[in-house]
């Protein structure tokens, strides 16, 4: 039985090429958009607070410390802001989903028509993440609870320390189950959802007869595309710190020459190294963004052609552009 995952690892580069080339700076920049939400994590916001007391005992089941009104209300906010721009973030990266199949499956880089017809989608992605993303993130809070909570509370820690330590495989396990159904959603109901129109649970169902029938087929993508991935963030770091290296030379001089001619300490010298490390900032985010185009690409075009073969009722490639499969 051959591997449809082993078959595609080079026809892959191909397809890429040809929707990335000839290189358009505008097509480039709206992928890199995409990209930027696409490939990009979100993480729930934390706050730590300094927790030294003054000296004396204090009564059992009390909060060692307060904190001031101001401080307090101005926490909550700041974490309630977090939460709500990193739920926005989120949102728009399950909408950006669709855009990304969409643009790969024409060949045409379109924000507004694809955003436009695929939103409603987006956002039950985005229901549908929520709803298998807060249980895990409960148990991993409450896994870590049973380390942290004894320390803070000075209790004994033993019992708990044991539990947290045969909680360790079970946590690794259902993280791994995780990472599958989230990755499967991500890159095989998508365009699933896509292909008929439907929601996140119906294209579920269609995966997952498929997952029951050619269970091995799926194995090997998962193995494959891993070490893929791997392979291409190893080389995209190094790329990127290269170029990182380049632009860090010169701004390195001019902070040189500042502290010689008017002193880093000063106002203006201060302004000047803010602003460099602004735009030293900036730069590596946007050269970062683009260099995760073509990977993000490829591993995405991966995806669509073994789906495809392991199903050819689930090909959403050849359908819309039969130029870029073989017959």
């Amino acid at each position: 039985m051959s591997l449809h995952a082993v078959e595609h690892v080079e026809e892959a580069f191909g397809i890429t090429r040809e929707f990335l080339t000839p290189f358009d700076l505008r097509r480039w920049l709206k992928l890199a958009l995409i990209v930027f939400f696409v490939g990009s994590g979100v993480s729930f916001p934390s706050a730590q607070f300094n927790t030294s007391t003054p000296p004396g005992d204090v009564p059992t089941g009390e909060i060692p410390f307060s904190l001031p009104p101001d401080v307090g209300t101005l926490a909550v906010v700041l974490v309630a802001a977090g939460l709500l721009l990193g739920g926005l973030f989120a949102l728009i990266g399950a909408i950006m989903e669709f855009v990304l199949i969409e643009s790969l499956r024409t060949g045409e880089v379109s924000l507004r028509r694809h955003w436009r017809r695929r939103w409603r989608q987006g956002i039950r992605l985005f229901g549908f993440r929520i709803v298998i993303g807060l249980p895990m993130f409960a148990l991993f809070a409450g896994w870590l609870a049973l380390l942290i909570v004894p320390i803070v509370t000075g209790r004994d820690p033993t019992i708990p320390a044991t539990a947290f330590l045969v909680g360790i495989p079970v946590v690794f396990l259902i993280g791994v189950l995780y990472a599958l159904v989230s990755g499967f959603t991500t890159v095989f109901v998508v365009p699933l959802m896509i292909q008929a129109d439907s929601g996140v649970l119906a294209a579920w169902r269609r995966l997952w007869g498929s997952v029951k029938t050619a269970w091995k087929q799926y194995v090997a993508y998962v193995v494959i595309a891993f070490l893929l991935a791997v392979a291409a963030g190893i080389i995209t770091s190094i790329v990127v710190g290269i170029i990182a290296l380049v632009l860090l030379i010169p701004m390195l001089m001019v902070a040189a020459i500042m502290h010689v001619t008017v002193s880093l300490s000063s106002t203006v010298g201060f302004v000047v190294l803010v602003a460099l490390a602004l735009l030293f900032g900036l730069s590596m985010l946007v050269i970062g963004t683009l260099a995760q185009v073509p990977v993000v690409t490829y591993l995405r075009y991966y995806a669509l052609l073994v789906l495809g073969n392991i199903d050819d009722s689930f090909d959403v490639v050849s359908n819309s552009h039969p130029s870029r499969r073989d017959p």
